[in-house]
C-alpha cells in the first residue's frame, strides 16, 4: 500500500506542477528570451541526431522490408511502407526518445544542480516563481520543437530509403516518390504531429519534475538525470499506444 500512495503522491505533485506551468503562461511577467534560448537548445542542437536517426531509420526499414516485399513482387510499394511507418510510428516516436535523452537528461541535470546549490531557494528569496522562470519555458519549448524535429525526422527518413530504394533495390525515383506521397493521407498527418505534441509535453515536464525533486547533493543529480530518461522513455511509449488506440477507433 506505501507503493500505491507514493505513485499516487508523485502523480499528484506532477500535475500540480503542470498546472501551475500552464497557469503561469498567462501572467506576468513573460519570459520569452527564456523560451527562444530554450527552444534554439532544444530545437538546434537536436537537429543532427534527428536527422542521423530519421536517415538510417528509414534505410534500414527499405533493406529489410526488400526481401518479404520481393516474395510477393511488392517492391515498388517500398515507398508507401517507409512513409506509412515513419510518418505514423517510427518519426514520432523514434524522436521523441532521442529528445527524451538528449534534452530531458539535460533539463533534469541543470535544474538539479540548481537545487542543490539552493539557486531555487534564492530566486523565491527574490520573489521570482521557479516554476515560471524555469518550468513553463522548458514545457512550452519542447512541446513545439518536437513536431518539428519530427517532420525533419520524417524528411530525412523518407530519403533514407529513397537512396536505398534507388541504389540497392534498383527502384525508380519517380516511382518511391509517387508511391510515398499518395500514401499518406490528412489523418496521417494529423496522427503524425498529435503524437509529438504529447510526447515533447511529456518530455519537458517530467525533465522539470525530476530536476526540481534532486535531493543528496551531486550523487542525486545524476540519480535524477538518470530517472527523467528513463520515466520519460516508458511515457513515451505508454502515450504511443494509448494515442494510437484513441485514432484508429476514431477513423
Amino acid at each position: 500500500m506505501s507503493f500505491l500512495y507514493q505513485a499516487l503522491n508523485e502523480i499528484q505533485d506532477f500535475a500540480l506542477l503542470s498546472y501551475r506551468a500552464m497557469t503561469g503562461l498567462f501572467r506576468k511577467p513573460r519570459y520569452l528570451d527564456d523560451l527562444v534560448m530554450q527552444m534554439d537548445i532544444i530545437g538546434t542542437g537536436s537537429v543532427l541526431i534527428v536527422m542521423l536517426t530519421g536517415f538510417f531509420t528509414g534505410g534500414v526499414m527499405a533493406l529489410q522490408s526488400a526481401k518479404s516485399l520481393k516474395a510477393f513482387g511488392a517492391v515498388n510499394l517500398t515507398g508507401q511502407l517507409v512513409a506509412l511507418s515513419l510518418v505514423r510510428e517510427l518519426g514520432p516516436v523514434l524522436t521523441a526518445l532521442m529528445v527524451a535523452g538528449r534534452v530531458g537528461s539535460g533539463i533534469a541535470s541543470q535544474l538539479g544542480s540548481m537545487v542543490v546549490t539552493q539557486q531555487i531557494d534564492a530566486m523565491r528569496a527574490l520573489g521570482t516563481d521557479p516554476t515560471k522562470k524555469l518550468v513553463a519555458p522548458r514545457m512550452v519549448a519542447t512541446t513545439m520543437m518536437v513536431p518539428l524535429l519530427t517532420v525533419v525526422a520524417d524528411l530525412f527518413g523518407m530519403i533514407g530509403g529513397w537512396i536505398v530504394s534507388l541504389y540497392t533495390l534498383r527502384l525508380n525515383t519517380s516511382l518511391y516518390w509517387s508511391t510515398a506521397l499518395r500514401s499518406l493521407t490528412y489523418n496521417d498527418a494529423l496522427e503524425g504531429l498529435l503524437k509529438p505534441l504529447v510526447f515533447g509535453y511529456i518530455i519537458g515536464m517530467v525533465g522539470c519534475y525530476c530536476g526540481l525533486r534532486t535531493t543528496g547533493g551531486t550523487s542525486g543529480v545524476g540519480r535524477s538525470t538518470t530517472q527523467a530518461v528513463v520515466t520519460a522513455s516508458i511515457l513515451v511509449i505508454i502515450a504511443d499506444f494509448f494515442i494510437s488506440k484513441v485514432i484508429l477507433e476514431l477513423r
